[in-house]
């Protein structure tokens, strides 16, 4: 057995949801805040057995997309400025999944 552990966008979270539980995939969801944009995310816990590990992550690749949106990051222009806003376009989205080796599950 294996636990993926995938960092998804909230954007993309009820889409893969829908498509997890319809698949019979049985997930818990913590919400979680990214620390670059400091934007919402969730990390979502899956137990899944080996074989269907692959199926799992192509669920996950097909419902998070990455995408580029224009943001903020403060810059400081000289010592003793304000701080001026500078826009930067951002890729974001997608998802992150780690992949563990479970040595024991209990359910009870």
């Amino acid at each position: 057995m294996k636990m993926l552990i995938a960092i998804v966008q909230d954007q993309d979270l009820d889409a893969l949801q829908d498509e997890l539980t319809e698949k019979g995939f049985r997930i818990t969801n913590l919400a979680s805040t990214g620390g670059f944009l400091r934007a919402g995310n969730s990390t979502i816990l899956i137990g899944v057995e080996e074989e269907k590990v692959k199926e799992c992550l192509k669920i996950i690749e097909e419902n998070c997309k990455s995408r580029e949106i224009t943001t903020s990051v403060l810059s400081v222009t000289m010592p003793g400025d304000a701080y001026i806003p500078f826009p930067m376009e951002v890729l974001v989205g997608g998802a992150t999944v780690f992949i563990l080796d479970v040595v024991e599950f209990i359910r009870m």
